[in-house]
């Protein structure tokens, strides 16, 4: 008999850790399952601990040449049996024996829903160091409509991968796309959001590791224009899937997403880097190309000003701030938020205090509700 579930296990240089994470699923109280060890030729130990396990359920498939991730997982999404397919890289971890039962069971009883998830729990150097917050959306068990859940999943990627369960149809629409290697999770997640509900589990039940040598770790180490780039397009093809099905409601939170992404690009140092990664002009080319409506362009352009000069101020680069306050100020005039925020920084070291002292009461806030 076919197994419920299909957990595939993509590894590269991570046999080390290989165990741990398998070992993890052969401890849940649910067994109707495979493990698929999808080895993408790795130099390491990974046969070797791959074909230590004597449990018939775990499968080690050793590609004859490196793949690359995406391919990797697809091809073990292509090879697995199960009516639910897991994807956890072999370097994270169930912390909980009964995450699947809990999973099945609301899958089984909720044909509409088409991934299940739940809050990841951060793990460094084998500790557990806390709730990744960004993860958790909510205190209770929830089925989110997904026309709902996506007017906030466009804005960031707040699911963590390992954490999810899919139902096999949703990789009908799609699997992975080979040209996003480092949005390519959000971007499944968004797809499957419109054709289908999202079941979410509030307790963290799955270890979420971070290290050096991690898949995000190692596209950080890469192109990161590439990974800004990725971020960028997201909203704007998610407006796309938006206006092809009619959903008029995510039009506007796609626009103010890709304005968000804008901002970021042109004023932070993203990725833990020194780099930025777009200039006002690339800025511009990009709008142009992604929407010809002069309406949408001003939306934008509008918000990304807004939001750029926002983060200057919290990276205390006042002069930048009020020139993109002006920006925005240009764009429209009747903007008070920018005419306020503007007037506080033009009191110079009297204002600077007052944006530092309001900061300080924010970042406190934000400590306090991450439990910092």
């Amino acid at each position: 008999m076919d197994p419920i579930v299909t957990f595939v296990v993509p590894c590269y240089k991570l046999g080390h850790l290989l165990k741990a994470c398998v070992d993890s699923i052969l401890e849940q109280t649910f067994t109707e399952l495979e493990v698929l060890i999808m080895d993408d030729c790795s130099p390491d130990q990974t046969p070797e601990v791959a074909q230590s396990f004597s449990d018939a359920r775990v499968k080690h498939i050793r590609n004859e040449v490196n793949l690359g991730h995406l391919r990797n997982y697809n091809k073990g999404i292509a090879m697995a049996r199960g009516k639910y397919i897991w994807l956890i890289s072999a370097d994270d971890r169930l912390r909980r024996p009964y995450v699947l039962e809990r999973y099945v069971a609301l899958m089984e009883q909720h044909p509409e829903v088409g991934y299940v998830f739940c809050p990841g729990m951060d793990l460094v150097e084998g500790e557990e160091t806390g709730v990744l917050q960004y993860s958790v959306h909510g205190d209770r068990d929830t089925i989110f409509k997904g026309a709902e859940f996506l007017e906030k999943l466009v804005f960031a990627n707040t699911i963590v991968a390992p954490s999810g369960m899919v139902r096999r149809e949703c990789y009908d629409i799609t699997m992975f796309p080979l040209d996003m290697p480092w949005a390519g999770d959000w971007y499944l997640w968004c797809i499957f959001a419109f054709h289908y509900d999202v079941g979410y589990f509030a307790e963290p039940m799955v270890c979420y590791r971070r290290h050096t040598v991690s898949m995000t770790g190692q596209l950080m180490n890469g192109n990161l224009r590439d990974c800004s780039r990725q971020d960028v397009v997201m909203p704007w093809l998610m407006k796309q899937k938006a206006e092809a099905r009619g959903y008029r409601a995510l039009i506007a939170p796609c626009l103010l997403s890709a304005a968000r992404e804008y901002a970021r690009s042109v004023a932070t140092r993203r990725y833990r880097t020194s780099q930025r990664f777009m200039t006002l002009e690339e800025f511009e080319q990009s709008l142009a190309e992604n929407t010809s409506d002069p309406a949408e362009r001003a939306f934008v352009r509008r918000n990304m000003f807004v939001a750029a000069a926002d983060l200057y101020v919290w990276q205390e680069e006042y002069a930048l701030a009020r020139s993109f306050y002006l920006r925005s100020l240009r764009e429209s005039p009747w903007l008070l938020r920018s005419w306020l925020r503007f007037f506080v920084l033009s009191l110079g070291n009297v204002g600077i205090r007052l944006r530092k002292a309001f900061l300080a009461i924010r970042r406190t806030r934000t400590q306090h509700a991450s439990g910092g």
